[in-house]
């Protein structure tokens, strides 16, 4: 496909208008992007082409019936100047499990893997190469078809955008449990990365916001007893010195860095359980001081350390601990991405 691929340069750059010593998450954005469309029944050739707005009908079915999924990932320019993805195979793999949940049709995975590494490749040098910074990309599908009738569209839209990121979080956060609102229910499409997963978490959490926390966590649908996520994260819990997070299942992202997590944690001999977590089990175990850590792990962040949880009225502050496993497995995973250690699992991907 890399031969037919065609590729329309931006006629300018913007990249000299940009300070990337003080670069915030995702609000600049890069000379192009991929497009790709779906239309008479099959995915038509990528192309890329300048960074520009989309044009839709009002009609357009993404405004109705919300057939709208993406994926986060993250490119790393090394020391050297090269630069590497991390994992991109697993993102495709979600994307089209995402697409599949959604009635939306699966995306061949040559246009996802040579389209995503000609992009960075012409996009190279707006990979930051500051610590802590990365060139934050994002590919997301709609439904681009037309029609008011409730049903799948016919036509698809498919594209890669990309932006020169510093880091998501900065510091701890303090959290609330929820025991009223559900992020997903059984049977439904939580496991999928769909964009009305995160509108429904917009809500709960400005009300946790409201009473000074940061984010919610969210638990079970049914009688809010089990830990499933944190904010748009998944969740680890460290009781002593085991390390906890929920099982995936119809309710919970099956997260690539959770992934990696459980991975490099049983190649650092710490031991690790999938299992549910009650909520109880971690209340009880902060109050006799067996709960070590609360940590949240995703693309964006990484990891991002949980200073203190808020449960029924009560707030439970986390120990400061000298060597936390949240510091420790972010450095390992990072020290990965960016190219500044052995990656024995094979996860590293060279793009340039």
């Amino acid at each position: 496909m890399a031969n037919t691929l065609v590729v329309e340069k931006a006629k300018t750059s913007k990249i000299h208008e940009v300070d990337f010593d003080n670069l915030s998450f995702g609000s600049t954005y890069t000379d192009h992007m991929l497009v790709c469309d779906y239309v008479n029944g099959e995915w038509k050739a990528p192309k890329i082409v300048p960074y520009q707005p989309i044009s839709l009908d009002p009609s357009a079915k993404i405004f109705h019936y919300g057939q709208s999924i993406f994926e986060g990932m993250k490119a790393y320019k090394d020391r050297d100047g090269g630069v590497w993805l991390f994992r991109p195979l697993e993102n495709f793999k979600r994307l089209n499990k995402s697409a599949k949940r959604l009635a939306i049709p699966e995306l061949p995975e040559a246009y996802f893997m040579e389209g995503l590494t000609t992009l960075l490749q012409l996009e190279r040098d707006w990979v930051p190469q500051n610590p802590g910074s990365s060139l934050y990309v994002r590919p997301f599908m709609f439904a681009s078809g037309t029609g008011f009738h409730a049903s799948p569209a016919d036509e698809y839209k498919f594209i890669i955008a990309c932006a020169p990121s510093g880091a998501y979080f900065s510091g701890k956060v303090k959290v609330l449990i929820e025991e009223t609102y559900s992020r997903a229910a059984n049977g439904g499409v939580g496991y999928a990365k769909a964009g009305g997963n995160y509108a429904g978490q917009f809500y709960p959490t400005q009300l946790a916001v409201e009473k000074g926390y940061q984010q919610v966590i969210w638990t079970d649908d049914n009688n809010h007893e089990f830990i499933e996520e944190a904010g748009a994260m998944n969740v680890f819990v460290r009781i002593n010195d085991t390390l906890i997070t929920a099982p995936t299942n119809d309710r919970i992202l099956d997260g690539v860095t959770r992934k990696s997590i459980l991975d490099i944690a049983k190649s650092e001999g710490i031991a690790t359980e999938v299992r549910k977590i009650s909520v109880k089990e971690v209340v009880e175990a902060a109050k006799n001081g067996s709960l070590k850590e609360l940590f949240g792990a995703g693309t964006a962040a990484v990891v991002s350390p949980i200073a203190a949880f808020g449960y029924q009225g009560v707030d439970y502050d986390l120990p400061e601990l000298e060597n936390s496993y949240a510091s420790l497995l972010k450095q390992r995973i990072t020290d990965i991405q960016y190219n500044r250690a052995e990656d024995k699992f094979g996860w590293r991907y060279k793009v340039i």
